[in-house]
C-alpha cells in the first residue's frame, strides 16, 4: 500500500515540481541571453485580426472593440511617455514609430463598424502618422454611417492638413448636404475653396471641434491647436514692436518691460490682449514666460516651460 501511495501520489508531484523548476531556469537563461531587438520591433504585433473574430464572439465584439479602441489610446500616449524627444511635433510622429495605431483602430471598427470615436480619433492622430490610412479610415466610415456629417467633417480635415483645399472644400459640402448637418460645413466648404490655407480657417475648425466634439481627445488636440494659433499671433504682434524698437535704439530691448507699452496697446485677433505673470513676466499661452532672443531681437518659446508644440 505505502509503494502504492509513494507511486501514484508522490511521484507524479516531484516529477511536475522538477520540471516547473526546470523550466523556470531555462526562462531565466534564455531571458539573459535573448539578443536585444532593434526599437522598430519594440511594439508586440496583434495576436489575432478583429475582422476574422466578427461572428465568433457571441456578440461580445462590441466589447472587444472597446478593447481595441482603449488600447489605441494607450499605445500613444506609452510611444509618447517613453519617447526621448522632449519636443515631440504633433504634425509628424512618425519618429515614434507608432505602426500599431491603424491596425489597433481598424479592428476596433471592423469589430463595431458604427464606432465613431475610433473613428474620430484616427482623423485627429493618423494624419501625423500616414496622411493615406487615415483618409482610408475616415472613408471606411463614412462607408458605414453615411448619414453621420460627421464623418464628412473629419475627412475634410484630412484633406485641409494636406494642403488639398479643392478635396476638404468637397468633402465638406457633401456632408452639409445629410439632414441634420452643421452650418458649419457649409461655411468650411466656402472658407476652403476662398481661404484654405488662412489661420482663420484653422482656428474655425478647432473652435469647432473643441466646442461640439464629445471625444475628450479631439477636444484636447484642439485646445492645443488653437493655443498654438494665439502664439503664431502673439509672436507675430510682438517682434514688429521690437524691430521697430532696435531700429529707434541701435540695439534690442533688454527685457519685454522695455516695450510693455507698445505691447499692450496691441488688439490681438477675437479680442485678445497680452497677458503678464505674478512676476510682471509676458507669457505665452500655455502661462509659460515668454524668452526674448537678443542676437535676432526676436520672441521665442521658452523650451523647458512652455507647453505648447515647440
Amino acid at each position: 500500500m505505502t509503494r502504492t501511495r509513494l507511486t501514484t501520489f508522490l511521484l507524479p508531484a516531484v516529477i511536475v515540481a522538477a520540471g516547473l523548476g526546470a523550466v523556470y531556469g531555462l526562462t531565466g537563461y534564455i531571458e539573459e541571453r535573448r539578443p536585444r531587438l532593434a526599437d522598430t520591433y519594440v511594439d508586440n504585433d496583434l495576436e489575432f485580426l478583429g475582422a476574422r473574430t466578427k461572428g465568433f464572439a457571441f456578440g461580445a465584439e462590441g466589447l472587444i472593440a472597446d478593447w481595441y479602441f482603449i488600447r489605441s489610446l494607450q499605445y500613444i500616449g506609452d510611444k509618447i511617455i517613453g519617447s526621448k524627444d522632449q519636443n515631440i511635433n504633433l504634425d509628424d510622429l512618425r519618429s515614434l514609430n507608432p505602426r500599431l495605431l491603424h491596425p489597433l483602430l481598424d479592428n476596433s471598427t471592423d469589430l463595431d463598424p458604427q464606432f465613431i470615436a475610433a473613428y474620430s480619433y484616427g482623423a485627429v492622430v493618423l494624419p501625423a502618422i500616414d496622411p493615406h490610412k487615415a483618409i482610408a479610415l475616415a472613408e471606411k466610415g463614412i462607408a458605414n454611417n453615411p448619414e453621420s456629417w460627421r464623418l464628412y467633417q473629419h475627412l475634410g480635415y484630412i484633406y485641409w492638413r494636406l494642403g488639398d483645399h479643392a478635396k476638404a472644400a468637397d468633402t465638406y459640402e457633401r456632408g452639409s448636404q445629410i439632414a441634420g448637418s452643421s452650418p458649419f460645413m457649409k461655411m468650411m466648404s466656402a472658407m476652403m475653396r476662398s481661404e484654405g490655407g488662412s489661420r482663420e480657417t484653422a482656428r474655425a475648425i478647432f473652435s469647432e471641434m473643441l466646442e461640439n466634439s464629445d471625444d475628450p481627445n479631439v477636444r484636447i488636440t484642439a485646445e492645443r491647436r488653437l493655443a498654438e494659433l494665439d502664439w503664431f499671433d502673439e509672436r507675430d504682434a510682438i517682434n514688429p514692436i521690437l524691430s521697430e524698437f532696435l531700429e529707434r535704439n541701435g540695439r534690442c530691448p533688454s527685457s519685454f518691460g522695455e516695450v510693455t507699452r507698445e505691447l499692450m496697446s496691441v488688439k490681438l485677433p477675437g479680442g485678445r490682449q497680452f497677458r503678464v505673470d505674478k512676476a510682471n513676466r509676458l507669457v505665452d499661452p500655455s502661462d509659460a514666460p515668454y524668452q526674448l532672443n537678443p542676437k535676432r531681437c526676436q520672441v521665442q518659446l521658452d523650451p523647458e516651460k512652455t507647453k505648447l508644440p515647440f
